[in-house]
């Protein structure tokens, strides 16, 4: 049997239904998993994303896009591929997408989470013949503690700092990251936080969806005579040591990703303070879900696809890797920016 999804130069297809998924090159029909730059990207004809995406991704590729809203388990048919959008847990309007030829079914993950996030839905198992996962941490070395503990770290954190007269400045990913932290920190406060321009946008858009967070209030919008002072401000990483950071005079940073694990990364980075924050599935979160999918085969992209493939190939499953030529997964290019 020809294989449901094939990888080609524009990226993952699938030939009965012709459209791509997370295509890296301009296709005609796109199917979207979520709205981080490394999975949409601009010069499609057409795009296909759960509904929740489309203020993200008129945002992020302008309101002229053909897009079409799909509603998650919502049945749809391409040619001979019969296709639905299930929950992925990453962030808001996140989806795994289920492609189904012929009986054969496979699952393309996208990027996805196994942890509780208040913003956006929880992962759905999808039962599948083959299912393609990510494998940004597949280390055993990546086990995330529940967020709660890592919130309540970092509210302490923001308090001691705010005790020493001191702005506390998280960097954090715009999409996803920075509203997850924003409604986390809600159950230990209701103070203000305050935001760089580019986490603002997003960040209403999380909040028109009806998610819970933080006040917040663009540092731009600020009187010039507010020093910030026991304050949390949030930025993206890329603002790290740019001339927006002269507006702190006294500050602590942080920065929240699953990167932190590894001691060394906060260390090269000059962070302060390093918070183990991942919107991805850890190890036992990646092992857990390819055995509850029942697949027979796992294609792994994007991340240690060696060590995952290795691994599951041991526990007698046929596993590949699949050299997709996704960027490095949304938190590598945020410890990198």
């Amino acid at each position: 049997m020809a294989a449901v999804i094939e990888l080609t130069e524009r990226g993952l297809y699938c030939a009965a239904g012709g459209f791509y998924i997370d295509p890296w090159r301009a296709v005609d029909r796109a199917l979207i998993t979520h709205a981080h730059a490394d999975h949409a990207r601009a010069g499609h004809d057409r795009y296909w994303a759960q509904a929740a995406n489309r203020p993200i991704l008129h945002q992020r590729l302008g309101r002229t896009i053909d897009l079409t809203d799909v509603d998650y388990g919502e049945p749809l048919r391409f040619g001979d591929a019969q296709v639905s959008f299930h929950p992925a847990g990453h962030v808001l309007g996140s989806a795994q997408i289920r492609v189904e030829v012929d009986g054969e079914v496979w699952v393309a993950s996208g990027d996805y989470k196994r942890d509780a996030d208040p913003t956006c839905a929880a992962f759905e198992v999808v039962p599948c013949d083959t299912f393609i996962t990510e494998a940004t941490f597949a280390l055993p070395v990546y086990r995330w503690q529940p967020t709660q503990v890592v919130a309540a770290d970092i509210h302490a954190w923001w308090q001691a700092n705010a005790a020493a007269g001191k702005t506390s400045v998280l960097f954090c990913y715009a999409l996803g990251k920075a509203q997850r932290l924003l409604a986390e920190l809600a159950a230990f406060s209701d103070s203000t936080a305050y935001l760089h321009g580019a986490l603002v946008p997003l960040t209403e858009i999380y909040r028109h969806a009806g998610v819970r967070m933080l006040p917040t209030e663009a540092v731009s919008a600020c009187d010039k005579r507010h020093d910030f002072a026991g304050d949390l401000v949030m930025a993206p990483p890329s603002a790290a040591g740019s001339r927006w950071m002269r507006r702190f005079k006294r500050h602590d940073t942080g920065f929240a990703s699953g990167w932190m694990r590894i001691r060394g990364n906060r260390r090269r980075r000059g962070y302060d303070r390093g918070f183990v924050l991942s919107d991805h599935a850890d190890w036992p979160g990646l092992i857990r879900t390819i055995e509850q999918t029942g697949a027979r085969r796992v294609l792994a992209t994007h991340g240690r696809t060696d060590v995952l493939v290795a691994y599951l190939r041991e526990q007698g499953i046929d596993a590949a890797p699949l050299a997709t030529e996704y960027a490095d997964s949304a938190e590598a290019q945020a410890l990198v920016e």
